[in-house]
């Protein structure tokens, strides 16, 4: 099976910082429970087929837009009896190929299921795009709270951020431990020269998706190619590894969420890209803010010592996973200005597209700044 994580990556609007976040809500933020029709949703053909396919599921049916996950758009179902499940489907518009697969993103975690990972439960797919016009799929509902900025994680007490920050290693360090092949992904993609098929990928994903031309993304790229690291293991790769894409809960992660970019290769790509989300209190984030702004999370530093501790992992070379992940972010947010401009996020209005450029030569710039240190 190919690599699918860079070719999604077009229509992936992750708010992974809380810039994107605040016009991502802003946009797609939470909507009341409501009886008039929601975009996105075949209110008749999905209401049937959760009738027919989800076990306890009574219609009538309603549909809420949650605000996160903006990329494969994600849908709060309640049924008759107050039963709540997630919905999650690929965004409004055109696509890439292959992009936005909902039965592998349904494979993914069900087979994470299986781990020690927290990951909500899977409750089936549907394939058959008569019924909502694209595939979908449902998972239980998971009741916790994303911290998408410092706005939400200064609510926490200092005992749970720093519970919090230890667990993010823990979670990520137990998801690098387990054998693809345990669970059914030994397929998923392939496993050796992540990096280099990495730089291939994300290369044509900003050639397909950029709006300008922009000299840093080409000269970041060719010190990325120049620099490379040798591959040491190969493990299942979330992708979007952050406190962003977690529901969290009394200083516990409740679950792990957005897999969409799962694929399998080097560990470290996820512990360069977390790095470079989890904000010192006292620097200046790419975006306007981060969670960790908000103090009394852990440090860099113990995030890298405990996770060469509980991983067993050389983690010297970190610092070129941060610089490609940058630059792989710039891609991603480009990637979704692009889809902004041909209006197949939905509703544009109030949106500024001029915070997703900046971020983006903010983002190459960040990983230009790093490879040349």
């Amino acid at each position: 099976m190919p690599d699918y994580l860079a070719e999604r990556t077009a229509e992936v609007s992750i708010g992974i910082t809380s810039a994107l976040a605040a016009a991502a809500c802003e946009l797609l933020g939470t909507k009341e429970m409501s009886d008039s029709p929601i975009e996105g949703i075949d209110e008749a053909g999905v209401s049937s087929w959760f009738a027919a396919h989800i076990p306890g599921a009574v219609p009538p049916f309603r549909y809420e837009l949650i605000a996160g996950g903006h990329s494969n758009l994600t849908f709060k179902v309640e049924d008759e009896n107050d039963n709540v499940y997630v919905l999650r489907r690929p965004p409004l518009g055109h696509v890439l190929a292959t992009a936005h697969d909902m039965e592998r993103e349904h494979r993914v975690v069900s087979a994470v299921g299986q781990t020690a990972v927290p990951v909500p439960a899977t409750l089936g797919v549907c394939e058959d795009v008569e019924v909502n016009d694209a595939p979908f799929y449902v998972m239980a509902y998971v009741d916790g709270t994303v911290l998408h900025s410092d706005l939400e994680s200064v609510l926490l007490s200092e005992k749970d951020r720093m519970s919090l920050s230890r667990e993010v290693v823990e979670v990520l360090a137990e998801l690098h431990s387990v054998e693809p092949d345990d669970i059914g992904l030994g397929n998923l993609a392939k496993r050796e020269e992540y990096l280099s098929r990495q730089l291939r990928r994300w290369s044509r994903q900003w050639e397909q998706s950029k709006t300008r031309e922009l000299e840093t993304m080409e000269e970041v790229q060719r010190l990325l190619e120049r620099q490379m690291p040798h591959q040491i293991g190969s493990t299942i790769v979330h992708g979007d590894y952050r406190l962003g894409n977690m529901l969290v809960g009394s200083g516990r992660i409740l679950a792990v969420l957005d897999w969409e970019l799962c694929t399998l290769g080097d560990p470290l790509a996820d512990v360069g890209y977390l790095l470079n989300n989890w904000v010192d209190p006292d620097e200046t984030p790419a975006g306007s803010s981060a969670p960790t702004l908000a103090g009394g999370f852990a440090t860099r530093g113990q995030l890298l010592e405990w996770y060469e501790r509980a991983s067993g992992r050389d983690v010297s070379e970190v610092g070129y996973y941060r610089a490609f992940s940058y630059w792989r972010l710039a891609a991603i947010v480009e990637g979704v200005l692009n889809r902004y401009l041909q209006g197949a996020m939905g509703n544009q209005e109030d949106v500024d597209v001029m915070t997703f450029k900046e971020q983006v030569e903010t983002l190459s710039g960040s990983a230009l700044e790093a490879l040349s240190q």
